[in-house]
């Protein structure tokens, strides 16, 4: 009995510091708005597209179509093979702002995102630096947004955690855990307020530099081999003690990360064992911590039928409805959590998995995971 007391006090105690986190965030974290900006800097969208036939000709007219209009889009082709950069030619039309470049080998110690990037960064001529993934999706007034925060912070990077498009299950039950993750466990006041790398984070799906910052620390250059060269872009922003903000896409940039189950679990097991700094034993911590605070209290409500488990367990719930509620996505996959929970560790078994064969494979490449 005292080592339930024991547990129950501890997810008490854990779901009060993440409900106070997501309340703060509900009440600070910025959303875009559109406000057509004063001035009108020029701006490089860059996007690395490699076998993104399926979505590249939809982002290309949807960035085109922008209101914002001093801009260059350039769109390295990373080596496809189904006819990705052909079909971005052909969405372009005679759009003097596109450019299609072709990207090089992958040189010995980079990572193919990073050296695309590094590709596209040294073809931009803008004041600023948008990075962005083909398959994110664009409002026509989403560059009429993004540009005006920036300089209303004076932000020298400014991610955006895009809407996302969720349809399958496993899409439903996994992707919006990110955004839980940033609302329940991420502060943005510190983000914001304080230069420590602990509180530092991004999304690759839409880095907006300033180009002074983004030459000062480095560039992709500086995290060639990094599978979360996002993460790792920000913490050397906030290490070079300059201004790094966040805010929420508020559906003018939108995005589908994924299609299917095998898709949902390779693209994650990519990246969760990097978010935990590499580190087997610590991710294997933070699925136990999960599973005890999202998992266990329904269990021990099943054998004893106390009010106590039960209420634990539908915090539980109303934080993953709460972030989902902000994030635009759909409450009632909330009261699924306990078997997202359960994904996601079948997920931190894979990338382990992955890390102890040495290698992964994400779009025909093999990433290395063991360093």
């Amino acid at each position: 009995m005292m080592l339930l007391t024991g547990i129950g006090l501890f997810i008490s105690l854990a779901l009060g510091i993440m409900a106070m986190t997501a309340v703060s965030n509900f009440i600070f974290f910025p959303r875009l708005k559109v406000k057509q900006p004063d001035q009108q800097p020029k701006l490089s969208i860059l996007i690395p597209a490699r076998n993104e036939a399926a979505v590249i000709g939809q982002t290309v007219q949807h960035l085109l179509a922008q209101t914002y209009t001093n801009f260059e889009l350039i769109l390295l082709d990373d080596q496809s093979e189904d006819g990705t950069g052909q079909i971005a030619a052909q969405a372009a039309g005679n759009d003097t702002r596109f450019r299609l470049l072709s990207g090089t080998p992958l040189p010995p110690g980079w990572l193919g995102k990073n050296w695309a990037c590094h590709q596209l960064s040294q073809a931009a001529s803008g004041e600023w630096l948008l990075f962005a993934d083909a398959d994110v999706r664009w409002a026509p007034e989403a560059l009429a947004a993004l540009l005006p925060l920036a300089q209303a912070e004076q932000a020298d990077l400014l991610t955006v955690w895009p809407t996302q498009q969720t349809e399958t299950w496993a899409e439903r039950l996994v992707v919006p855990l990110v955004s839980l993750a940033i609302l329940c466990y991420l502060p943005i006041l510190p983000v914001h307020f304080t230069h420590w790398p602990a509180f530092a984070a991004a999304n690759g799906q839409c880095l907006l530099f300033r180009r002074e910052a983004y030459t000062k620390v480095g560039g992709h250059t500086a995290v060639r081999n990094n599978v979360i060269e996002d993460v790792a872009l920000a913490k050397a922003i906030k290490t070079h003690r300059l201004r790094l903000r966040m805010a929420d896409g508020n559906r003018l940039v939108g995005c589908r990360m994924y299609q299917s189950w095998p898709e949902v679990r390779a693209g994650f097991a990519k990246n969760i064992l990097a978010g935990h700094g590499g580190s087997a034993p610590f991710l294997l911590l933070s699925t136990l911590f999960h599973l005890l605070v999202f998992l266990f209290p329904w269990l021990w409500f099943a054998f004893t039928l106390d009010l106590w488990p039960l209420a634990l367990g539908v915090s539980g719930l109303l934080l993953r409805a709460g972030t989902a509620v902000f994030t635009r996505q759909r409450p009632i996959d909330a009261i699924m959590m306990p078997v997202s929970v359960l994904l996601m560790t079948r997920i931190a078994f894979q990338s382990i998995q992955w890390q102890r064969r040495g290698t992964a494979v994400w779009k025909g490449r093999r990433l290395e995971t063991g360093d």
